[in-house]
């Protein structure tokens, strides 16, 4: 019973830390140091965030970013030509309508039960 005792106590006085007499000091000089040093860097991230943003704009000038999305957009209205010539052979609501479609919703149901059926059984 006595080693129970001081184990209490023990954890009691290493819960208690003892105040020092220079905490309110000591606390004061560190938000001093803390707070001095904004001001320098948040003059160091906003140059640097200028910085690569004037790097950014000068590489996208350089690469001809305004001739390439004019070539895409000609590149995808020539595509779109394209396929607007090809007719569908069959429609895609005549193809469900049919017994495909009763067919994949059976097979929508088999796997979603199976998933269920694993989820219950990693619970357990």
């Amino acid at each position: 019973m006595a080693e129970i005792d001081f184990e209490r106590r023990l954890e009691r006085l290493f819960g208690d830390a003892p105040d020092m007499g220079d905490a309110a000091a000591f606390a004061q000089r560190a938000e001093q140091r803390l707070d001095r040093g904004w001001t320098a860097r948040r003059w160091l991230i906003g140059a640097a965030g200028l910085a690569g943003g004037l790097i950014g704009a000068s590489q996208l000038m350089m690469s001809n970013v305004v001739q390439q999305v004019a070539t895409a957009e000609h590149s995808a209205r020539t595509l779109s030509a394209g396929l607007s010539r090809v007719t569908p052979t069959t429609d895609m609501v005549s193809a469900l309508s049919g017994g495909y479609g009763v067919w994949v919703a059976v097979g929508l149901a088999v796997v979603t039960m199976g998933f269920a059926v694993s989820r219950v059984i990693e619970e357990i």
